[in-house]
């Protein structure tokens, strides 16, 4: 099974709903690899590598969130492996 990463950015009412720890925990719950952190725009982005389908589930439940979230949009775009941290599991990086 070949590995896609992918920058997934969501927006809306996304900080201060616990919605990055929801997002490291369902990415984490998927098997990806990667952070999540916040934004200076007040968007949530997670930074994930793994199966394609994988990825697709995550950026699907991202379209909800946890209950006091409020998505507006969810954007995903390729990236780099040279970006992703070292290591396994999903960290909860420091602000973007």
């Amino acid at each position: 099974m070949s590995e896609a990463i992918e920058r997934i950015l969501v927006t809306g009412r996304v900080q201060g709903v616990f919605y990055r720890k929801w997002a490291q925990a369902t990415a984490a719950g998927l098997g990806l690899r990667g952070y999540v952190r916040n934004m200076s725009d007040g968007s949530v982005e997670a930074l994930l590598a793994g199966p394609q389908e994988r990825l697709d589930g995550f950026a699907e439940a991202c379209r909800a969130g946890p209950p006091d979230a409020r998505v507006e949009r969810v954007e995903r775009v390729a990236a780099e492996a040279a970006e992703l941290p070292a290591g396994q599991g999903v960290e909860i990086a420091d602000d973007g």
